[in-house]
């Protein structure tokens, strides 16, 4: 894969997570008042560029660029944790095996990738955020990328991605994508399924910070009773499905999953890498 194939992924990544129909997110069936798919969809199409020349850039500048593009044409953030999951992959790859490289590239983060960072984080103003008692991102900070995402690794599972080398993307949420997909070729249905997988052992750390832990831990009990359902896989697991997404729209889409879904684009991102872009249309033969 090329690095314009690279930038390519990132989109297809970005357009394949929201179009699915994961429960308590914005969708291809549901817009929320204030953010719609097309939004959504804007926002993949922008970052491609930037993911393309990830690998000849810092961290932080990749970040910082993302959210700019994004920021001309959609007026709210739709896409801040993807592109802190995307823009270290797309950097990593070429680089041999892509775990080791991740974990390379993630010990090369600068002082000056955390400040863009910071940057990037305050121009998209994601909700739910918060204050941190040390190296808030209010300010600049003056520790690296690194040290900066483990401060945060307990209250965000975007940060602990970078704490622990990309152990949720490469050790359940693209190993369960795999898997789905070689049971029924449908990507859709795949992402779907491994949305409910990581939601059902990863409580959603948005939803943490919205609505506290015991909320995101009743979710994922939830997840974890539709996939014993049998999923989409099920007549009965499909009705549960549908009843699970009622209930994460209701309060306002308080309960939307949104870190969830932003590892989900992480893991499809990383099929592609690992893939190839027309793994897309070999699931679909």
């Amino acid at each position: 894969m090329n690095r314009i194939d690279v930038g390519r992924a990132a989109q297809a990544a970005c357009i394949l997570e929201a179009v699915s129909a994961k429960p308590g997110n914005v969708n291809r069936l549901f817009d929320f008042a204030d953010t719609a798919l097309t939004d959504f969809l804007l926002s993949a199409v922008m970052i491609g560029r930037c993911m393309e020349k990830a690998d000849r850039q810092p961290v932080g500048k990749t970040v910082l660029s993302a959210v700019q593009v994004t920021r001309r044409i959609v007026p709210c953030n739709t896409n801040l944790g993807i592109v802190l999951l995307l823009a270290p992959l797309a950097k990593a790859y070429g680089g041999g095996d892509l775990r080791i490289a991740i974990r390379g590239v993630l010990q090369s983060l600068t002082v000056a990738d955390a400040v863009l960072v910071s940057r990037a984080i305050r121009l998209a103003s994601p909700g739910g955020l918060g204050r941190a008692e040390a190296q808030d991102v209010a300010c600049d900070p003056d520790v690296t990328l690194l040290e900066l995402m483990s401060l945060a690794r307990a209250r965000d599972a975007v940060a602990r991605e970078y704490a622990t080398g990309y152990a949720i993307t490469f050790e359940l949420a693209y190993p369960a994508l795999d898997r789905y997909l070689k049971q029924d070729g449908d990507f859709s249905s795949a992402i779907v399924q491994a949305y409910l997988t990581v939601l059902a052992e990863v409580p959603d750390t948005l939803i943490a910070r919205k609505k506290g832990f015991k909320a995101a831990q009743t979710v994922s009990r939830m997840a974890t009773k539709v996939l014993r359902a049998g999923g989409l896989a099920s007549g009965n697991g499909k009705k549960q499905v549908q009843k699970f997404d009622t209930f994460l729209r209701s309060e306002g889409n308080s309960l939307n999953p949104g870190t969830t879904a932003d590892l989900i684009a992480a893991a499809i991102f990383t099929y592609f890498l690992q893939r190839g872009l027309d793994a897309w249309q070999r699931s679909r033969a």
